[in-house]
């Protein structure tokens, strides 16, 4: 199974919940050199911008993935960037808002986030290796 095949399967799971940086951090366990149980514990916490609003669960997840994967500031900078530049905001309750005002459902919106990022990140990954 790859990366995107498992996100899509753990985000239509209803029970367990696998909240949005758990969704990324799970299928991504092998790229960071940690297990899927490690991955699924690291990323509890980090779900709804640390449950409290602030960045968003699959930013965080995705800069961590980069961080254990042995990339540096400059990606994460473009990853920020990209980000901002498409979304308008990094802060989870600001692009909930956002989604909420163009009618989105939470989950549809947070479910589109996880599947662009685990793109961006495979992508990232295979032009490395190429």
């Amino acid at each position: 199974m790859n990366h995107m095949e498992e996100v899509r399967k753990l985000r239509a799971i209803v029970e367990p919940h696998y909240n949005c940086a758990q969704s990324l951090l799970v299928p991504f366990a092998d790229v960071a050199g940690i297990s899927k149980e490690k991955a699924m514990d690291l990323g509890f916490l980090f779900g709804g911008g640390m449950h409290h609003g602030s960045v968003c669960g699959t930013l965080t997840a995705a800069y961590m993935i980069l961080g254990m994967a042995g990339y540096g500031k400059d990606e994460a900078s473009a990853l920020l960037r990209t980000f901002k530049e498409k979304h308008g905001d990094e802060m989870c309750r600001n692009l909930l808002a956002k989604s909420a005002a163009a009618g989105l459902v939470k989950k549809q919106h947070c479910d589109g986030l996880v599947f662009e990022m685990c793109e961006y990140l495979d992508n990232l990954f295979n032009s490395r290796e190429s």
